[in-house]
């Protein structure tokens, strides 16, 4: 399994990308942070405190869960019930940028589930959308506005995102046959 970042280009990279939405945004003025269950909460919350570290201000930070936006959740109808998490937005996203935060961008499925999900919740000003991985294999015209790393992979591979908080370790590695 070819390891892609540690904890210390994992840490770098939130951090660079901590930077670029300062400069893109001129400030933190009514940015707002959303991480997709399960592991874009985390990295949300880890923006969140570079992001302080650099500026000072905080950031609201908020946990989204797609589960019933998912559009593969009538495909497989006998397969296991599909776990539902909290969504915690405790803030409102009215007329706020909205910092979408994932782990991997991979087909573009995902995202568009959480942007179904999100706009229930009311109408952001703009979403913006933050991943620490890019794998390519898009099947739906959707881009990444800060990207931690571009890993180009085989569709017969996966790439696994560790987290500290979830996993107890640090690290993107790739899984499969290239």
């Amino acid at each position: 399994m070819p390891q892609v970042m540690d904890a210390d280009r994992m840490s770098r990279a939130l951090t660079r990308i901590a930077h670029e939405i300062l400069e893109r945004n001129r400030g933190l003025d009514e940015i707002a942070l959303v991480g997709i269950r399960t592991r874009g909460v985390p990295l949300a919350r880890r923006l969140a405190r570079s992001l302080k570290e650099i500026n000072g201000d905080s950031v609201a930070t908020g946990a989204l869960d797609i589960t019933l936006y998912r559009d593969d959740l009538m495909r497989h109808p006998v397969g296991p019930q599909p776990v539902v998490r909290s969504t915690e937005i405790p803030f409102s996203i009215d007329d706020r940028r909205i910092l979408l935060v994932d782990d991997v961008l991979y087909t573009g499925r995902t995202i568009r589930s959480a942007l179904d999900a999100l706009i229930d919740f009311g109408r952001p000003r703009a979403i913006q959308l933050v991943v620490l991985i890019d794998r390519g294999h898009r099947e739906l015209p959707i881009k990444a506005d800060y990207v931690g790393k571009n890993v180009p992979t085989s569709v017969r591979q996966s790439v696994q995102v560790r987290l500290l908080e979830i996993d107890g370790a640090d690290e993107v590695v790739i899984e499969g046959e290239p």
